[in-house]
């Protein structure tokens, strides 16, 4: 039987990766759009949407499986998974509930998408700093207030 943090493991990382995916796929085939022919820029945009997408999935996938947490990793995670939530929303969400406005995708893509993954960041930094200080408190009394730095 597969355990709740599999299926949540599993459901992240499925995320991350078609977020990525679909962002990498409009954003970088429009630069490369600007750049190259139709045909040939939209094979590049493919291959490094997908390759992105294999990479954002590995990192996820491993990172949510490893009991170690420092704080890149944390706030890199916090980051991604966020951020990949948020641009889900934004952008599928319009196109579900308004399929005739089209513009709605862009939501996702310059709004929802970037302010998930900033505060995603901040919210991994937060909780790797709470749960240092948890685990300090637990190890040697209660935690010293002075920053010691990562």
């Amino acid at each position: 039987m597969v355990g709740m943090r599999t299926l949540l493991r599993i459901s992240a990382t499925f995320v991350a990766s078609v977020a990525t995916f679909y962002l990498m796929l409009f954003i970088g085939g429009a630069l490369i759009f600007s750049v190259l022919s139709k045909e040939l820029s939209y094979w590049i945009s493919l291959a490094s949407s997908v390759l992105l997408a294999i990479l954002v999935g590995r990192y996820i996938w491993l990172q949510t499986g490893s009991s170690h947490s420092g704080f890149v990793r944390s706030v890199a995670l916090g980051a991604l998974m966020t951020g990949a939530i948020a641009f889900s929303a934004g952008f599928f969400g319009p196109i579900i509930f308004t399929p005739n406005a089209n513009q709605g995708p862009m939501l996702g893509i310059f709004i929802t998408g970037p302010l998930g993954f900033i505060v995603g960041g901040l919210g991994g930094a937060l909780y790797w700093l709470i749960r240092r200080d948890g685990r300090e408190a637990g190890a040697d009394g209660p935690p010293n207030n002075r920053w010691r730095g990562p």
